[in-house]
């Protein structure tokens, strides 16, 4: 299989699964298992294809961003998110990212941390759904402070690879109150910064692994992720309030069995 079909795959894996509860990691490290496409060529497209996806969130939500940039509205009295919201949302799971990161690259990734994550982010979900109000209502304009910083405490679940972080944000987003589409747009919103981060890392080190011959294969994947990724999102943001995260809850089970058949064993 041509290296061009294979980024056009992965992209699409990427754009499918990066915004959506089921773990975006572990289904590059099956599929790419299945392709035999591996090695720090591998890692370094995946970076690159997550930055595609980083850019549909920034242009599918440049004027919330932009937004923030108002400090005016911070502690007026009038409901409004406001950047602080987004600090209390990413900051905890940033510092855990920051302080482990050597750790989470050398020591978890591995395929079966990969799938005990798969599994318990499948229970986080369903304990998730059990315990939020069923006629929790609201926008994310009437996010408190402390349900940000509720969500962003579950997000650092997510520097395990396997865990998902749309998953792990949405769940706590969930058990403090909001509604399933408050949860999921709020996860979009803090998942820039917080990719910028974990991914403008990686990219720093993997400059030394990237060469013009590269080009056109990242370039490819570059684009398809950040495509897919855009519609994923309109959709999921569509979709959430009717499907819940039961279903994904169910998938992520799934495809622990299916890592495990074709990854571990």
């Amino acid at each position: 299989m041509s290296e061009n079909i294979i980024a056009l795959i992965l992209g699409i894996v990427e754009g499918l699964t990066e915004f959506l509860p089921v773990s975006s990691t572990g289904h590059l490290i099956l599929v790419g298992s299945l392709l035999g496409f591996h090695g720090q060529k591998a890692n370094t497209f995946e970076v690159i294809i997550q930055l595609g996806s980083m850019l549909a969130i920034l242009v599918l939500f440049w004027k919330r961003y932009l937004s923030l940039l108002n400090f005016s509205t911070i502690g007026k009295p009038e409901k409004r998110l406001d950047v602080i919201h987004i600090i209390l949302g990413v900051l905890p799971a940033a510092i855990v990212g920051l302080v482990l990161h050597d750790f989470i690259k050398t020591q978890l990734f591995s395929p079966k941390v990969v799938v005990v994550s798969l599994v318990a982010g499948a229970i986080l979900m369903i304990v998730a759904e059990k315990l939020h109000p069923k006629f929790s209502a609201g926008t994310v304009d009437e996010l408190s402070y402390k349900q940000a910083l509720t969500i962003g405490l579950f997000q650092c679940l997510a520097v395990i690879p396997g865990f998902s972080r749309a998953g792990s944000t949405i769940s706590g987003g969930l058990i403090a109150g909001a509604n399933h589409k408050t949860a999921a747009e709020f996860s979009f919103l803090v998942a820039l910064p917080i990719m910028v981060g974990a991914t403008g890392l990686d990219f720093i080190k993997s400059l030394d692994f990237l060469h013009s011959s590269d080009i056109p294969m990242f370039s490819i994947g570059f684009v398809t992720a950040f495509v897919v990724a855009m519609l994923v999102a309109v959709g999921f943001l569509k979709l959430i309030e009717k499907i819940g995260l039961n279903l994904f809850a169910g998938y992520r089970i799934v495809l622990a069995i299916l890592f495990t058949v074709f990854v571990i064993l």
